[in-house]
C-alpha cells in the first residue's frame, strides 16, 4: 500500500511530464510540418495551448505539494517557527477559501456552458477544456491541507526544493572558498 500512496503523492508530477511531452511533442510536430513539409496541422496549436492549460493548473497544484509556490516569506523567517507555521496556516486558510469559491464559480460556469460551445479546431465541448479549473484547484486545495497537516501535526517541515537546492549550491561555494585558502596558505 505504501509504494500506491508514493505514486499519488506525486499525481501532479506524473501529469505534468505527460502533458509537457505531449504538447512538446506537437509543437516540434507543428513546425516540422511548417518548415520542412509548408502546411499547418490546424488542430495542433489548438490542442497545445489546451494541453499547456492543463500544464499549469496541475504545476500549480504539484507546487503546493511541493511547498514551492510564490509566498512572501521575510517576515515568517524572523518569527519563532512555531509562529510563523502559525500564520502561515492562517494565510493557508484563505487560501483554501479562495479556492473553494472558485470550485465553485468554475463548476456553475461550466455547467452553464451549453453542449454547442466547442474548441474551434478540435470540436470538443468547451466544459471537457474547462474541466481543469474544477480538478486543478480541488488537487491544489488538498495538497494545501496535506503539507499543513504534515507541518502541524507530524511536525514535518516540507522544504521548497529551489530553497534546498540555492542552500546546498551556497554550502557547496563555502566548501570551494574554504578549500581555496588553504591550497593558498601553503
Amino acid at each position: 500500500m505504501s509504494a500506491f500512496w508514493k505514486h499519488l503523492d506525486h499525481l501532479e508530477s506524473y501529469i505534468c511530464r505527460a502533458l509537457l511531452a505531449l504538447f512538446v511533442t506537437l509543437l516540434f510536430v507543428q513546425i516540422v510540418a511548417r518548415q520542412i513539409f509548408g502546411f499547418s496541422i490546424t488542430w495542433i496549436e489548438e490542442l497545445s495551448v489546451i494541453l499547456f492549460v492543463w500544464f499549469a493548473y496541475f504545476g500549480a497544484s504539484y507546487a503546493a505539494r511541493m511547498a514551492a509556490h510564490n509566498r512572501v516569506t521575510f517576515h515568517l523567517n524572523m518569527m519563532p517557527r512555531k509562529a510563523a507555521r502559525v500564520l502561515e496556516a492562517i494565510g493557508d486558510l484563505f487560501w483554501i477559501i479562495f479556492n473553494i469559491v472558485f470550485i465553485w464559480q468554475a463548476i456553475q460556469f461550466i455547467g452553464r456552458l451549453k453542449p454547442f460551445v466547442k474548441a474551434q479546431t478540435l470540436g470538443w465541448e468547451m466544459r471537457y477544456v474547462y474541466m481543469a479549473l474544477p480538478i486543478a484547484f480541488a488537487l491544489m486545495t488538498i495538497r494545501i491541507l496535506q503539507v499543513n497537516y504534515l507541518k502541524l501535526v507530524k511536525g514535518i517541515d516540507p522544504r521548497d526544493p529551489d530553497k534546498v537546492e540555492v542552500e546546498e549550491m551556497l554550502e557547496l561555494a563555502a566548501d570551494e572558498q574554504r578549500a581555496y585558502e588553504r591550497e593558498h596558505k601553503k
